[in-house]
């Protein structure tokens, strides 16, 4: 056998899905390359202070939110919460009528970081999205993203 096997799913839904997976870890993989060689930061920890500098309560979220947002589950985003404190681009406190819940409050210093590194992530994204081939000869996953013509 010299060609390479080619997978087909059953159905139209489960194509279209697998290759928006596909995408989704292209456009993440082009994203972390470029997020850690230009800001030093992971997409996960872009991702953490762009929800926090763009919630509508003032830089700060209790910890389950934020991991809502990213999405990431609970024990990893306290892990995740921890390195941006100690690069001091974060602070935890805890909220005053609920001694349980952890607030993350992002710094100056977390605020200047991800609006430069926003420009690098929407770089990234876009030019992951006007690439995107669609798969093999299945249907564009990512159509819907693009602008329209003349768009933004």
């Amino acid at each position: 056998m010299s060609s390479t096997p080619r997978v087909r799913l059953p159905s139209a839904l489960e194509e279209r899905w697998q290759a928006m997976r596909h995408f989704v870890v292209r456009a993440d993989e082009a994203a972390e390359r470029a997020l850690q060689a230009e800001h030093s930061l992971s997409v996960t920890e872009y991702l953490a202070l762009a929800a926090l500098e763009y919630s509508d309560d003032g830089g700060h979220l209790r910890q389950q939110v934020l991991a809502d947002a990213i999405p990431l589950n609970h024990s990893s985003v306290s892990r995740l919460v921890a390195r941006l404190e100690r690069a001091g681009l974060t602070e935890r406190y805890h909220c005053q009528s609920d001694r349980r819940g952890v607030y993350t409050q992002i710094t100056d210093r977390g605020r200047t970081t991800v609006r430069a590194a926003r420009e690098t992530y929407l770089r990234t994204v876009r030019a992951t999205v006007e690439a995107y081939p669609g798969g093999a000869g299945g249907p564009n996953p990512v159509a819907a993203l693009r602008p329209p013509t003349g768009g933004r």
